[in-house]
């Protein structure tokens, strides 16, 4: 007997091809049939009737960071709601495990690494989470039964250096011996589940002390060491964040990421590829990585969003402001410093050319202070003005727009909300999307969801991207918007049978209604331990979603079954060679 029946739905199923009507019976946790409309002979403890809606798989975001949320968070929200099934964290170099035990301030240091780092609440990492753990086995077995996507993890490349050589690992260089200890303990990682390294030489990563994190220390052959054990577990990965990822690659950093990916055998994925038609150069420097690889028998592939992510924005709380070169002084004084300091013309002169500066690359584009709309405010003095925008403020006032922008904040005390409207949504650089998300090393992803929860929240990206092919821009078909987000991420990963409709795989199913399916706008809620904010969005048109056969969303509400699987590298993932 069939487990549940889908009946009349028009399945879209992930490879591509064109959709078709089917009825799709589900059973044991796996899809047991896939038949025309009324030729299921097979009863089923359940039914329903899905004519006019679409059946596709569950989507794959394949880069997240809800390696902490989901003990608090076992929907891992939004995501799920937003049709995503199975999400890939662990990366930027940065996880939870492994924790030296005999080091007890570890686990202390990467909560407050990744609070500063990737936004996290540092409230909910201290009361959220159980920090049971010593062995990256150990993190993952604390997972294991209790959630409701399904998640594989990289182990972080900074975790490994603090376990290793502890306060050493910032500033300092292994030994030998230490090195060796740090390939055995990625490999016991990766014989344990690890999906392979993920590391970061970021200039933008610094750590809860304000200090370039753990990874940016290594030279190349600890980092060519460590992609050669990759090499060596089955159904592994590489994922790797340098400077160029924000702008443009230097040559020493491309050739570090041929060589890593050379040295496993296996892909290397890296984000986020930012896509401007008033930088036309950028997109073909970055691919050239990947034409090199190939060359060198290895493969890189670049992730890059299909939406633009709306990013709020403070004076008052680290964000992109804080990353633009120059900034982070200013912005990491006290309250009153720094309120004097922004209104001193001379300082924000330097600021203004340091932010429009070439060195300043991606975040150039947050320098354009007219084109910024003000969110919440705090004060009397800022009555009216949320939802306007600062270059019609300042026009009123006989202002500069940055100028007019710090005395807003400044009312507030610096807790004013700021909304940068994007610089390149203008159809040039949509069309320059579109072609470039045919090209075979670039894949859609980098929602980043878990992480920055107070400033973006980039899960939706899956119900917008489809509702913009369906209705909105068209830019690609319904078919291959959908292989996009479910087959294309799932054979990056060597995900066994998981990212399409296929008789035989798992469950992994979300039907949705083509003709409303979008994303709600982000609103902040206060919903983490400890009553922190995040940015939540609410989807549109999810009809339901199901995990290993198993309802897990329905209507945008969670069942509150739990039939997720932490995927383990070789078990859950074959190996996806280069050569």
């Amino acid at each position: 007997m069939l487990d549940h029946l889908i009946k009349g739905a028009t399945v879209v199923d992930g490879t591509g091809a064109p959709a078709f009507v089917a009825d799709v019976g589900i059973r044991g946790g796996r899809i047991a049939v896939v038949a025309e409309p009324g030729k299921v002979a097979e009863e089923a403890r359940s039914t329903e009737d899905a004519s006019g809606l679409v059946l596709a798989p569950g989507f794959v975001d394949p880069h997240t960071h809800y390696d902490a949320q989901l003990f608090w968070d076992p929907y891992a929200t939004p995501s799920l709601n937003h049709g995503v099934t199975t999400v890939a964290g662990g990366n930027c170099g940065f996880t939870l495990a492994p924790l030296n035990p005999d080091q007890p301030g570890d686990a202390d240091y990467t909560r407050r690494m990744m609070s500063r780092v990737e936004g996290m609440s540092l409230v909910a990492l201290e009361e959220g989470a159980p920090w049971t753990w010593n062995s990256f086995g150990d993190y993952l077995g604390a997972l294991d039964g209790r959630i409701a996507v399904n998640a594989g993890f990289m182990v972080g490349h900074c975790a490994l250096r603090r376990y290793v050589m502890g306060a050493d690992a910032v500033g300092g260089q292994p030994t030998p011996e230490q090195l060796d200890r740090m390939v055995a303990l990625l490999k016991d990682a990766m014989d344990a589940g690890a999906w392979g390294l993920s590391t970061t030489q970021s200039s933008s990563h610094s750590d809860g002390d304000g200090e370039p994190v753990a990874s940016r220390h290594a030279k190349p052959a600890e980092m060519i060491a460590l992609s050669k054990a990759v090499g060596e577990h089955e159904g592994t990965q590489i994922e790797a964040i340098v400077a160029g990822c924000l702008d443009q690659f230097s040559d020493d950093e491309i050739e570090l990421f041929v060589d890593m990916t050379a040295a496993a055998g296996r892909p290397l994925n890296w984000n986020v590829l930012t896509i401007d038609a008033a930088v036309p150069e950028r997109v073909p420097r970055q691919l050239e990585a990947s034409e090199r690889a190939r060359k060198s028998g290895g493969r890189i592939v670049a992730l890059t969003m299909p939406i633009l992510t709306p990013m709020n924005m403070s004076l008052g709380t680290f964000c992109a402001l804080n990353l633009i070169p120059g900034w982070g002084d200013i912005l990491g004084l006290p309250v009153d410093e720094r309120i004097a300091k922004l209104r001193d013309p001379e300082v924000r002169g330097e600021m203004l050319r340091r932010a429009d500066s070439k060195e300043a690359g991606v975040f150039r584009r947050l320098a354009n202070f007219g084109r910024y709309v003000i969110g919440d405010t705090y004060s009397e003095a800022n009555e009216g003005l949320s939802g306007r925008v600062v270059r019609d403020i300042a026009a009123e006032r006989g202002q500069e727009p940055f100028e007019c922008l710090v005395e807003i904040c400044a009312n507030d005390g610096l807790r004013t909300v700021l909304w940068p409207m994007p610089t390149d949504n203008d159809p040039d650089s949509w069309a320059l999307r579109a072609e470039t998300w045919n090209h075979e090393d670039v894949m859609l992803g980098g929602s980043d969801a878990g992480a920055h929860l107070d400033r973006m929240c980039g899960a939706p990206y899956t119900t917008r991207f489809i509702g913009d092919c369906l209705r909105g821009r068209k830019l690609m078909g319904l078919e291959q918007a959908v292989k996009m987000l479910t087959d294309d991420p799932a054979q990056l990963f060597g995900l066994r049978e998981r990212g399409r409709i296929q008789e035989g795989w798992h469950a992994d199913l979300v039907l949705f209604d083509p003709e409303t399916i979008d994303a709600g706008k982000a609103t902040l809620v206060h919903d983490l331990p400890g009553d922190s904010p995040r940015l939540d969005s609410k989807a549109i048109g999810i009809n339901a979603v199901w995990v290993n056969g198993v309802e897990a969303m329905r209507g945008d509400v969670v069942s509150g079954a739990v039939p997720g699987k932490v995927l383990r590298s070789g078990a859950d993932t074959r190996t996806v060679s280069t050569k």
